[in-house]
């Protein structure tokens, strides 16, 4: 299922982005304090050169070089200025820059990271890594630049429009009227790079995603034979990509020279307009060349805005997939006065549990109820699809029901905060996810800040220990990405450990042996089984050679539970229970 974004026009995507400007309000009048003194110079120059080609040729007797130091020291005072104001600029705005980088990335990577499971089956893992690093970084320049090139842009603009109608208001007004055309014409191509330049963003995230599936997927690649298949699939979506940039540039290169047409445009103006005002003795040599240089000047602060709107582009772009993203509100959050649960014994009710997966209309749970007491080990068995694994879901409420209510300890799950729900909660899967560190790092996730004879502790309750040691550095050895160094015995072991060290009153283990060898498997079954002592615990077994020793056995199908009982009775029974024993175990 695709989401449908939201379209917000520019006016709302500024203003959603000006808020983190406030923190360093300080910072950005600085930076602007800055930027106009690295204008002082350029405007002053013309004025310099002015008076001295006025003073060599109406009078050239004072032309000394005392007049010529004047002007060197004055044009010196004020490139000290610039370039004191450049430091000051390129450091601050750039500092200013980046902390609102780091702000936006941090409240972005918050947000994703409250987000549900629906929300994470809906977006591409490579597509939210490209909003957290290259959009942030466009949007870094743009929040540093951006008011830095309007600014100063404007400062030169007002300064040369004054200065110049003080020179000769036909001649100037002549110029500013070719302004207005040049933004009209440009116009067009200007929303054809945005457009572009949007696509380009949301079909990185997508080819993003498409590199990392298959590298991470490597050994299947590999194993089957499929380079050349991968290949083919990334050299078709990388061809795609390469459009979409060449179309930008093209609206790019329309941009630019349309700009610069209209540049030459106005130095003609000035040639021959200025040339006639000179002739005619409406303005002086100097007023002459001073005219040139403003008009320059004015040229290059269109440059800048031609630059500006590149540069808007790209920001206005990452803002907008910024925005997108945080605009995304959380389904699974805590109730206004959600309390926190505490003293958990352990015991767990579904009440009438409805439940279909968001999107899909196809219910996978109707009325279930379903009893767990405290300290008690149950499993929950039955064929693919009948919602064995959703159970696990729901309980640490990574999804929220339809209807009905789950209770721990009488205590609906959705009127306790998240946080206290699911630390009391362990998990151990089939799919065991190790983070790339070193082996006592992916221990310590499950309570941060153990100390380091927790650690071992849990180590050894998982016999993890022992082979731990073994290995090159110890509990300090490298795992690898998702712990591929290891093997699927040791990393499920290290997972044990990790649900030991956090010492939960509710344990889940989803399928945990399903996908070990017999050797590896019966390692492991012992560590779960030290685990589940003394914890009420819920096992989703497809082994059911693993679950033999459970207090109940629930069987779940399409039609709810259907059996219930302990490994004896359901096979004295002879009914579903039986039947899967028999195709399974046999």
């Amino acid at each position: 299922m695709t989401r449908e974004y939201k379209k917000y026009s520019n006016r709302e995507l500024i203003k959603s982005f000006i808020p983190y400007y406030s923190r360093y309000k300080w910072m950005f009048f600085l930076d602007m304090l800055f930027a106009a003194m690295t204008t002082v110079s350029e405007l002053i120059l013309p004025m310099i050169l002015s008076e001295i080609t006025d003073t060599a040729t109406s009078d050239l007797a004072k032309l000394t070089m005392n007049f010529i130091g004047k002007m060197t020291f004055i044009y010196l005072i004020l490139r000290i200025i610039e370039m004191v104001g450049f430091y000051f600029m390129q450091s601050v705005g750039h500092i200013m820059g980046a902390r609102i980088e780091r702000d936006m990335r941090m409240d972005l990577f918050t947000h994703i990271q409250g987000q549900s499971m629906e929300f994470f089956s809906e977006n591409k893992v490579g597509s939210l890594m490209s909003r957290l690093t290259s959009d942030l970084m466009d949007i870094t320049e743009f929040a540093h630049h951006g008011p830095e090139n309007i600014f100063i842009t404007g400062i030169k603009i007002i300064v040369s429009f004054i200065i110049l109608i003080l020179i000769d208001i036909p001649l100037t007004l002549v110029i500013f009227l070719i302004i207005p055309f040049m933004v009209f014409f440009s116009r067009k191509s200007r929303i054809r790079m945005r457009e572009f330049q949007r696509s380009q963003r949301r079909f990185m995230g997508e080819l993003n995603s498409d590199i990392e599936d298959s590298l991470l997927g490597v050994n299947v690649v590999q194993s089957y034979g499929n380079e050349k298949l991968e290949g083919e699939k990334f050299q078709e979506k990388n061809e795609i990509y390469a459009k979409l940039r060449e179309k930008f540039y093209y609206a790019m290169a329309d941009y630019l020279t349309i700009t610069r047409a209209f540049d030459a445009l106005m130095y003609i103006v000035v040639i021959l307009f200025g040339g006639y005002s000179l002739i005619k003795g409406r303005i002086t040599a100097g007023n002459f060349v001073a005219f040139i240089f403003y008009v320059q000047t004015l040229l290059t602060s269109v440059r800048k805005i031609v630059e500006f709107a590149d540069m808007f582009s790209r920001g206005i772009s990452g803002i907008e997939r910024f925005t997108e993203l945080m605009d995304i509100e959380t389904t699974i959050v805590d109730k206004i006065d959600a309390i926190e649960l505490k003293d958990v014994k352990g015991k767990i009710e579904f009440h009438d549990v409805t439940f279909s997966y968001p999107g899909f209309d196809e219910l996978v749970l109707k009325n279930l109820n379903l009893t767990v007491n405290e300290g008690e080990s149950v499993a929950i068995v039955g064929p693919s699809g009948a919602g064995k694994t959703t159970i696990s879901k729901l309980i640490p409420r990574f999804y929220d029901i339809d209807s009905g209510k789950i209770t721990i300890d009488g205590i609906d799950i959705s009127e306790v905060t998240l946080e206290s729900l699911r630390d009391n909660i362990g998990i151990v899967q089939q799919d065991v996810y190790l983070f790339s560190g070193n082996v006592y790092e992916n221990i310590e996730y499950g309570r941060p800040g153990a100390s380091k004879d927790d650690i071992i502790e849990a180590a050894k309750h998982a016999a993890a220990y022992d082979f731990i040691m073994d290995l090159p550095a110890g509990f300090d050895t490298y795992v690898g990405e998702r712990g591929v160094k290891l093997s699927g015995g040791q990393k499920q072991r290290i997972s044990i450990a990790r649900a030991f060290l956090k010492n939960p009153k509710i344990l889940i283990l989803d399928e945990a042996t399903s996908a070990l060898d017999n050797k590896s498997e019966n390692i492991v079954q012992k560590s779960l089984n030290r685990l589940s002592e003394g914890r009420t615990t819920i096992t989703i077994a497809h082994r059911l050679s693993t679950i033999k020793n459970a207090d109940k056995i629930y069987v779940l199908t399409d039609e709810g539970i259907t059996e219930e009982g302990s490994h004896k009775d359901l096979l004295d029974l002879k009914g579903e229970y039986y039947n899967l024993y028999q195709v399974v175990e046999k």
